[in-house]
């Protein structure tokens, strides 16, 4: 994928962090802890570990040929949550009507291949423990922190307009993330964890 950015960052540092402030897109300063940073910066966290995620699936092209198909999708997702994360960042009157945004397309898209996954998978009869391969588990550590952004934009929602399509976009990527970690299993031939209750 060619960058087609025309952003430059030469320095690293500005120090204008330094009093626990930030500013959104718009030049608004607010505090590092307020709910608007709180959720843009827990969908970074996400796009980090679904690049965990792709650096995992890499070592295993090898092995697992299937596995370059869903390599391919989390870089697109990863350009997604950089997008949503910037829309999170700019207020809505600042929104330009040429700024990329995350619509009703990105999440069909999901949900196609949510269920093109799913066809290859056995219904499930009780719930999946994260475990059965190390792919599983970085898939269900991204899915747990996805429901987490959730989380966390969903409040920024009852203080705050915020586009309807983010919350639903990462609702459905936490469930694209649990169908690609029992697919990646399945691929593998590793052996699924189902939950079973004490007796």
């Amino acid at each position: 994928m060619k960058n087609k950015s025309k952003i430059t960052i030469s320095k690293i540092y500005t120090k204008a962090g330094d009093s626990g402030t930030t500013h959104l897109v718009g030049g608004q300063k607010l505090p590092k802890d307020n709910i608007r940073i709180e959720a843009y910066g827990m969908v970074d966290e996400l796009n980090s570990v679904i690049g965990g995620c792709r650096e995992k699936i890499h070592s295993l092209f090898e092995e697992y040929s299937e596995l370059k198909s869903l390599h391919n999708i989390l870089l697109r997702v990863q350009n997604e949550l950089f997008t949503l994360g910037s829309v999170l960042a700019t207020l809505p009157e600042d929104i330009h009507p040429k700024m990329q945004r995350i619509t009703k397309k990105h999440i069909t898209k999901l949900e196609s291949e949510i269920d093109k996954a799913n066809d290859d998978l056995s219904v499930l009869k009780s719930f999946v423990l994260p475990g059965g391969s190390e792919l599983n588990v970085w898939l269900h550590l991204a899915r747990s922190v996805c429901r987490r952004a959730e989380r966390r934009c969903v409040t920024l929602s009852h203080k705050s307009e915020i586009d309807n399509h983010i919350v639903i976009y990462l609702n459905r990527l936490s469930d694209a993330l649990f169908v690609w970690s029992r697919w990646v299993n399945f691929i593998s031939g590793a052996d699924e964890e189902l939950w079973g209750r004490e007796s």
